[in-house]
């Protein structure tokens, strides 16, 4: 008899959870960002979301949650039942550089979350204001060495990406920069066009909106290769210059999630990117759509933070 109850009970348990994860299938996925709507990574959540919800036959939502440079969106996802019902896309900047540069993070980028799918890549830009008397990255160095006025660079936030791409570069280029944090992509830009600033290290699509109308000079591209939407626009390297910097987005999901539901989600994620629409989509905002898998995401995640740790340190820069 009491045989006979275990196996009645052990039956209810897997026919609970059984149940459990069908709900979660059928219901409505959160995928969590932490930037504002507008945004290109806003954009890349929508279109890739979009894709999900034909191919897995449900709600797929995107929900912004701005604020702290994306940290309160990886915290949400961290403490988000690890059902599939939540995911995180975020940029390299919260998985691979806030470890080092932010003393206070409350999550663990390696043990709070679980890669899903690296999704695209997108190019960093080193530009000038049309005020500055310098039209290549080496007459640009030439400037700074003889004259530090010339060294003032802004990025949209001190601790992100583009500033420690400075960072990298000025030690690269053995000349003195100076950090000058802005309140967002949208300032910089401002800043640059008016010539407030000498130079700007930000996304280099939003540099090429202002270098097409004549206000800036776009000087370098931080990829191993030329961005497509700036064919003529030199990488670090062709400047002479060994560095580089290749930015990204991914999705993933809190720690605990079963290895069916990654291997679901994974495929659904990397199904849109592959399509042609997503693909025209991403160009346009200059994306570049990558599309792989939770192995190479967890990869490339690491390489990165292996990258940026030393840079990060030498900068000096804690935030709290």
């Amino acid at each position: 008899m009491k045989t006979t109850r275990t196996l009645f009970a052990l039956a209810a348990i897997a026919a609970t959870t059984l149940s459990f994860n069908v709900r979660a299938q059928q219901g409505t996925i959160k995928i969590m960002l932490g930037y504002p709507a507008g945004a290109a990574s806003d954009i890349l959540s929508r279109v890739v979301a979009d894709h999900m919800r034909q191919s897995l036959a449900q709600p797929v939502i995107v929900e912004n949650k701005p604020g702290a440079g994306g940290r309160i969106a990886n915290e949400l996802v961290k403490a988000a039942t690890p059902d599939g019902s939540t995911l995180l896309i975020t940029p390299v900047a919260t998985m691979s550089i806030f470890p080092h540069s932010f003393g206070n993070l409350r999550y663990d980028p390696f043990k709070d979350f679980v890669p899903v799918a690296h999704l695209s890549n997108f190019q960093l830009g080193f530009g000038v204001s049309a005020k500055v008397p310098a039209k290549t990255l080496a007459e640009y160095v030439a400037l700074v060495k003889k004259d530090t006025k010339w060294g003032f660079y802004a990025s949209a936030a001190a601790g992100s990406i583009p500033h420690f791409l400075g960072v990298m570069f000025a030690r690269t280029a053995g000349i003195e920069l100076t950090h000058v944090p802005y309140k967002g992509s949208a300032n910089v830009l401002h800043a640059l066009a008016a010539g407030e600033i000498a130079a700007a290290s930000t996304v280099a699509a939003d540099i090429g909106s202002i270098a097409r109308a004549g206000k800036a000079r776009l000087l370098v591209v931080s990829g191993d290769k030329r961005a497509a939407a700036f064919p003529d626009v030199a990488t670090f390297k062709e400047a002479g210059y060994e560095m580089s910097a290749i930015p990204w987005y991914a999705m993933f999901a809190p720690a605990g999630i079963s290895q069916a539901t990654i291997a679901r989600l994974s495929k659904a994620a990397i199904a849109a990117i592959h399509d042609d629409a997503v693909n025209k989509r991403l160009a346009q905002i200059g994306l570049e759509p990558t599309g792989y898998g939770p192995a190479e995401l967890a990869r490339i995640m690491k390489a990165d933070y292996d990258q940026w740790g030393p840079v990060i340190k030498a900068s000096g820069f804690r935030g709290n």
